[in-house]
């Protein structure tokens, strides 16, 4: 599918041009290489406002804003009230700045990015408490591609973001030589560049490890300590790493859901990545969906990332967890909104003779149950 990212409409870019308003923040996060700049871009034709444009990795940018006065900054801005700042978690105490500008430059409005370990929604904290609204920008949904794929386009195409992923550059490459090649740039050269620069952590070796050994888990409980115990690090250490990967967008968690029922796991996780892709690569596993033997394990990850990804676009408050107790009865999602239990099991093929888990029906009569496969995954992922 050889198309420009630049024609496909993100689902926050409305929510994104409404929230532009004097004298407030937007934050906008997301891992590197996601196309933040590209949506900027786009967001500036529509504005067609003046503007100024910094980035945050740039040492002048660093020099610019470092004379904290209101005078300053006017300077800077010439006039202009519109001030874009890229990877703005490099400048040194950036909260306090924009905290001073927008108190002090009236009609100012300000968008900021950040793909840092330790994201610019830390780094900004309590100096804009009120001033700001944060915005995740994650790969390419399944819904955003839609806008842009014929229906006879469909299957194919879902069948390669399983094993490449939803990264918008892949847009462009055709071959399964770039795609492989561009996919390792990503891990190696952007991805963990903030963990390994900021958190002062010198083998990458490690961290590599360890999500290689998250990729092998997928869908399955993951204990600290035994991971530790494999790797031949503390339990306290592989704690700090899952949490920095969490902060750079490569996985995100699941707990386990119990109401104090004594026979419910709730002391380990699941692990998931937030783009097949990455997953794939790090277990150098770029077959095509016919050769799998890990199907599932693809589908679970891609669909409950998916449903992340809108969920969080459409603004909506869900609790996530899965559910299992120590006797083997399991559902992989579990969600809880709006005090509301919903309990989904997600299946590669047609699996409408699966039964709700005796003991889940037991203890959580008033729950729903749905079993989410290839007939009605999309309207599950795009759900509003």
């Amino acid at each position: 599918m050889n198309l420009t990212n630049d024609i496909l409409t993100r689902s926050i870019e409305a929510k994104l041009l409404k929230s532009l308003v004097p004298n407030k923040v937007i934050v906008l996060l997301g891992p590197r290489r996601i196309g933040k700049t590209v949506l900027l871009n786009r967001l500036l034709r529509k504005i067609d406002e003046p503007s100024i444009f910094l980035n945050g990795e740039d040492i002048t940018t660093h020099e610019l804003l470092n004379r904290r006065s209101i005078q300053n900054y006017e300077n800077i801005l010439g006039g202009k009230r519109l001030l874009i700042i890229d990877e703005a978690q490099n400048i040194e105490g950036i909260g306090r700045i924009l905290k001073l500008m927008i108190d002090g430059i009236s009609g100012l409005k300000i968008i900021v990015t950040g793909s840092s370990a330790f994201d610019i929604a830390n780094v900004t904290g309590e100096p804009l408490t009120g001033r700001k609204k944060t915005f995740f920008l994650y790969p390419i949904s399944e819904k955003e591609y839609r806008t842009i794929e014929a229906p006879n386009q469909y299957k194919d195409n879902l069948d390669k973001r399983l094993i490449y992923g939803n990264y918008p550059e892949l847009l462009h490459l055709e071959s399964k030589e770039d795609k492989v090649d561009y996919l390792n740039e990503i891990l190696n050269s952007y991805l963990l560049k903030d963990i390994l620069t900021l958190d002062k952590i010198r083998n990458s070796n490690k961290i590599f490890n360890l999500l290689r050994l998250i990729a092998f888990q997928i869908g399955n409980e993951v204990s600290n300590q035994e991971l530790g115990r494999q790797l031949g690090m503390s339990k306290n250490t592989v704690e700090r790493y899952l949490d920095l990967l969490s902060k750079v967008f490569v996985i995100h968690q699941l707990g386990g859901f119990s109401k104090n029922l004594r026979k419910e796991v709730t002391k380990s996780s699941k692990w998931y990545f937030y783009d097949n892709g990455l997953r794939n690569i790090l277990i150098a596993n770029m077959n095509p969906i016919s050769l799998r033997n890990d199907i599932g394990q693809l589908w679970e990850n891609y669909l409950i990332s998916e449903r992340l990804k809108q969920q969080t676009y459409d603004g909506k408050i869900v609790n996530r967890y899965f559910w299992r107790t120590y006797d083997g009865q399991e559902i992989d999602l579990i969600e809880e909104k709006e005090g509301r239990l919903d309990a989904f099991e997600i299946k590669w093929g047609t699996h409408r003779n699966v039964k709700v888990p005796p003991k889940w029906s037991e203890s959580y009569d008033d729950a729903r149950f749905s079993i989410i496969d290839q007939t009605n995954y999309y309207d599950w992922i795009s759900e509003k």
